[in-house]
This record gives structure tokens, C-alpha cells and sequence, in this order.
């Protein structure tokens, strides 16, 4: 260490002489960086967010239902309902055909299974009842209520045209966003330093060069394993960026820390994607996640300590974290995979036990910005799970006289929020923060004062929940603005690309991952400014705090993982190009009903 940290320091000893000598030369590099640094923003961003909303997804498909009248219906998904409902991702428009008829679902070995969804026409496989469920090849007959189907896979014609649309789908490329993010650090920890003057730690640098460093390593070595998709991961060095800055400006101290948190959260980030690979290994540890998300909440319970009023705090060797920010990992892991199938519609008793369990031990733990996170998360997945608004507004109509309940025999929780929308009337007490936080915010402008150059470091979880007065007053209300669209285009990639998700799971896990990322960014930035209560939770990437820089890039990787274009996800495990076995060419060609549609053909 000291091997960097020398010459790191003789570099920093005289950049700080050079601006003592000259100081107007610090005042005018301030100056030109304030208008240089949104344009940066931009260029970093505009290829990552670009790339992300536009490219369309074609999906992939993984075999052909062939249809009584010759016409095929491609399969699209792993999990596939099919009935005549509207609902179905298979609609068939027969009256012997239920609305919810049979799930035909693909396995990680490939093989497929029809399951009857209590269907009043019956189920067959090649004549033969199905009682449950059924495995089922390529070339198989299929009836539904007497429809006869024949499952079939892709003709080398089609598949080489759906390899040619989704190579024309690849992924933006993100090498001069690595570069103008690079610039961009490189000015930031410069301006760190000519605003800290001759007190600059040489931890600015250090952390700055860190974080430079693992950026391009983690590039270069995924590139050589012919990943092209960066998008997600420019934002999140771009806001980790953002989070250097803030904890340099407020406590420089602590930089190391939040350096090492961004290099354990790319970590969990690379491993919780490839985990996530085996959907069969991801159904097997759903209820080690379940207890994982539990445990951590009890533990807290017990040996956590207070802070800002909320019991979320663990402090071991002069290391403290908040294990409810890796709950929210686990919860969304558990509960995405709580069920076996996804046409079990109303199956929610368990995933409601384990909300009821999370929520309580957060309520017993006064953290009711987290809580109210689980519950959104919650609905959010109980809804992709049911699509019943009915039931989900019994249980929020619960959820609301729950708290009622909590109100009305603990009335100080409701002092917490005594000042909201009115904070300038107690701007000296219970609404100091929030009017701190306007206030810096307005003397921020558009262009932001500096990094390094604000006051508003020094009330109290400025750099935490107020986060986003730091970046307005620093940075300039258009890079604050950036950085909360950043979050957004990470919600709307999310809810795009799971119109063509391989499974449920991922589907589910991605749009659990982005609400919760917006639904907390919401709640920091409104908090901030008294357009919510300030409930006390993080802002994604940006805050200050090694426990929520590893669940922002934790939750990253469900998004990632539901990411299906051409090479852009380490998450997606490759394989070679499907080729069919004899047998399944054989049985598909002999299936009576493919050679009467072929004949057919040919007399027309």
C-alpha cells in the first residue's frame, strides 16, 4: 500500500502547493469544471440510457405449436399458458378450449412438461390423458379439449432469421462512455482537491484511481468473454461516481470504506448473476432466501442499535451495517421464486407469511421507510403473481388499518412525521433538515457551487438521506436531475424487456428489483424536500453507506439477468446452436396431423 500511496502523496503535495502558489488558478478551474461536468453527464449517459429504451427485443423462441389450421404460434417463454382467455400467452379460440387450459413450461435440461390447469375438455399427450402433468418431445401431439396441437421445433430457415434480427439488436457499444467517465473522475478528483486545499487526504485520489481501475478491469475481462452489454453497469459506475464525491465532501474519512462497498457490491453483482443462471438451483434455494431475509431482520432485532430513531444498525469491531438493506436481496430472490409455477395463480399464502414477517420485525424496529419498501415490493410481485386487485386491495386496505393500529398506541411515531408539509413552521426543530436541505439545494442552481465547496455536509445524514440537497448543491440541479433519470431508465429497461423474459422468475425479480429501486429513490429525494416524511432511506449507488452500495448492486443483477439480446448478459448462461436429435426429427416428421398440413400444402 504504501508503495502507491507515496508517490500518490508527492503528486498531491504538489498540486496543493501549485494551488497555494497560485490560488485564482483553483477558483478558475471550479469554474469551468461547473459548466463541463453536466456535459460529461450527458455524453456518459446518453449511450447506456439510449441503447436501453430503444433497441426493440425480439424474443427468442424456443419451439412452435402447430395449429389444427396449418398455422404455427411460436414459444416464446419458458413458462406458457395456453387457453382461450385473453390472459394466455397462447390464445386458442375454441369453445372446448378452457381460459386457462394447460402451462407448457421448458426445463433447464431442456425437456419439456405439460401441465392441466383443471381444464373442463381434458389434456392429452399422444392420446393418453394427462393426470397432472406430463413430459412431452418434440414432435409430440398436444390436445386440448379435442384441438389437437403437435409440438415442433424451429425450422433452420427461421432460426437462421431470428439469429439475423437479434444480432442486429446488439447492445450499444459503451467504450467512450468508459472513456468520457473516466474524464469525468479524473476532473471530479481533481476538484475534490483544489476545494479541500491543503488538507486534501490522500484518500481522494486513492479511491478515485481504485474505482477508475476496477471499472476498466471489470470491461476487459468480460469483454474477453464476448459480453457486449454495459449499459447497466455505466450507470452504476457513473452513480457510484456521484457517491465518492458526496462522501469526500462530508466525511473523507470514511472513503476507503465506500470504496471497498463498491468493489464487494460488483462482486455480488457478478456472483448473484451467474447464480441465477439455473432456475432448477434458484427454485432449490428459495427458502434458504426466505430465512436468509428473516434472519437478518431478527438479528437486527436483537443486537441492532438505534440511530435517527430506527433499531436497522450492527456494529462489530468498529464496523457497522445494516443487514435490512441485504434483506431486500433476499426478500426479492424468495419471493420472486416462492412459487413453483406461475399458473398457480392464487398460491400466496406463503410469500403474504414471509411479508407479514419481514414488515414486522421492520415495524418492531421503528424502520418504517424500509417497511414501507417490502410493502411496495410486495404488491408489486403479488400483483405479477395473481394480477387479483381484489385481493391486493384487501390487503392494503390491512396494510393501512394495520398502521392505524400502530398510530394509535404509539403515538410518537406520528411526531416523526408532525412536520411534513410544513417544515419551514418548525424550519429550528423537527424541520431542520428538510429546510437545511432546500435551502442548499436553491444556492446549488443548475450548475451546482462545486464539489467539495457546499455546507450542507454538515447537517446531520446529509450525505444519507439528504443525499440528493448534496448532489443539487455541489453538483447543479442537472446532474441530480441525471442521476435520478438513470435510476428510472433502469425501472422502464425492466419493464421492456420482460415482455420477452425467458421465465417468470426473471420477469418477476426484474420489475421487484426496479420498483424498489424507484420506489426508494422517491422516497429519498420527495423526503429531501418535504414533498414526503423523511422516512430515512438511501438514495441507490449515491448515499453514503456500504450496506446500501451492495444492495443497489445486488438488485442491479436481477436486472441484468432478464436481459436477453445477443452477449449482453454474463447473467444468460450461452449455449450452442440447437440442433435436433434424429429421434426428434423423426417423430416430427411422422406426426399424422404435420403430414396431413403438409400434404395439404401441396395440393394448394
Amino acid at each position: 500500500m504504501e508503495q502507491l500511496t507515496a508517490p500518490l502523496q508527492t503528486l498531491l503535495d504538489l498540486v496543493c502547493g501549485l494551488l497555494a502558489e497560485y490560488p485564482l488558478a483553483g477558483v478558475w478551474y471550479t469554474a469551468f469544471v461547473r459548466f463541463l461536468f453536466p456535459v460529461l453527464a450527458v455524453l456518459i449517459l446518453w449511450r447506456a440510457v439510449r441503447s436501453l429504451l430503444r433497441i426493440p427485443h425480439t424474443p427468442e423462441t424456443w419451439g412452435l405449436l402447430s395449429l389444427p389450421n396449418g398455422a404455427s404460434i411460436p414459444l416464446t417463454h419458458w413458462e406458457n399458458i395456453i387457453g382461450r382467455g385473453r390472459s394466455a400467452d397462447i390464445q386458442l379460440g375454441y369453445p372446448s378450449v378452457s381460459r386457462q387450459h394447460a402451462a407448457l413450461c421448458r426445463g433447464e435440461d431442456e425437456g419439456w412438461t405439460l401441465y392441466d390447469l383443471g381444464s373442463k375438455g381434458g389434456t392429452e399427450v399422444n392420446g393418453v390423458r394427462v393426470e397432472g402433468s406430463a413430459p412431452v418431445a418434440m414432435g409430440d401431439s398436444i390436445t386440448l379439449g379435442g384441438v389437437p396441437l403437435v409440438l415442433l421445433p424451429q425450422t433452420v430457415q427461421e432460426r437462421e432469421e431470428l439469429e439475423r434480427r437479434r444480432r442486429g439488436e446488439r447492445p450499444a457499444a459503451i467504450f467512450p462512455s468508459f472513456l468520457w467517465l473516466t474524464v469525468f473522475q479524473v476532473l471530479a478528483c481533481l476538484q475534490l482537491i483544489v476545494a479541500a486545499g491543503a488538507a486534501a487526504p490522500v484518500s481522494i485520489p486513492l479511491a478515485f484511481l481504485g474505482l477508475t481501475a476496477v471499472m476498466w478491469a471489470y470491461f476487459a475481462v468480460l469483454r474477453c468473454t464476448r459480453c457486449v452489454g454495459f449499459e447497466m453497469e455505466t450507470i452504476a459506475f457513473f452513480l457510484s461516481t456521484l457517491c465518492l464525491a458526496v462522501t469526500a465532501s462530508s466525511a473523507p474519512g470514511s472513503l476507503f470504506k465506500q470504496f471497498l462497498s463498491i468493489v464487494l457490491g460488483l462482486g455480488l453483482f457478478l456472483v448473484l448473476g451467474i447464480f441465477l443462471r439455473d432456475l432448477t438451483r434458484v427454485q432449490k434455494n428459495r427458502w434458504l432466501m426466505a430465512a436468509a431475509a428473516i434472519g437478518l431482520l431478527g438479528i437486527t432485532l436483537v443486537l441492532g442499535r438505534s440511530k435517527y430513531g430506527a433499531v436497522n444498525w450492527i456494529s462489530i469491531g468498529g464496523l457497522s451495517f445494516q443487514p435490512s438493506e441485504i434483506a431486500k436481496i433476499c426478500y426479492i430472490f424468495a419471493g420472486s421464486a416462492t412459487l413453483e409455477r406461475l399458473f398457480r395463480r392464487r398460491n400466496l399464502t406463503l410469500f403474504i407469511v414471509l411479508t407479514g414477517v419481514c414488515i414486522g420485525l421492520l415495524g418492531c424496529m421503528s424502520d418504517f421507510g424500509t417497511a414501507a419498501i417490502f410493502f411496495v415490493t410486495f404488491l408489486v410481485i403479488a400483483y405479477l403473481r395473481s394480477g387479483d386487485f381484489a385481493t391486493l386491495a384487501l390487503i392494503c386496505g390491512g396494510a393501512v388499518f394495520g398502521a392505524g393500529i400502530i398510530l394509535r398506541f404509539k403515538p410518537y411515531i406520528l411526531s416523526r412525521f408532525a412536520s411534513w408539509g410544513h417544515a419551514w413552521e418548525a424550519a429550528s426543530t423537527t424541520g431542520y433538515q428538510q429546510t437545511r436541505t432546500m435551502s442548499a439545494a436553491a444556492s446549488g442552481g443548475l450548475l451546482g457551487m462545486g464539489a467539495g465547496s457546499g455546507w450542507l455536509h454538515r447537517v446531520a445524514a446529509a450525505d444519507t438521506d439528504l443525499v440528493f440537497g448534496m448532489l443539487c448543491e455541489e453538483w447543479g440541479l442537472l446532474i441530480a436531475v441525471l442521476a435520478v433519470g438513470a435510476i428510472i431508465t433502469l425501472a422502464f429497461f425492466a419493464a421492456r424487456a420482460v415482455r420477452v423474459g425467458r421465465s417468470s422468475f426473471y420477469t418477476i425479480a426484474a420489475c421487484a428489483a426496479g420498483s424498489l429501486l424507484v420506489f426508494q429513490t422517491c422516497l429519498n429525494v420527495f423526503g429531501s424536500v418535504d414533498l414526503l416524511p423523511l422516512t430515512g432511506v438511501t438514495f441507490p449507488f449515491v448515499s453514503n453507506g456500504g450496506s446500501a452500495m451492495m444492495s443497489a448492486w445486488g438488485l442491479l443483477a436481477f436486472l441484468k439477468a432478464t436481459d436477453t439480446r445477443e452477449n449482453a448478459s454474463f447473467a444468460i448462461r450461452r449455449r450452442p446452436a440447437r440442433r435436433l436429435t434424429e429421434e426428434a426429427r423423426r417423430r416430427a416428421e411422422s406426426a399424422p396431423f404435420v403430414r396431413e398440413t403438409e400434404e395439404s400444402h401441396e395440393e394448394d
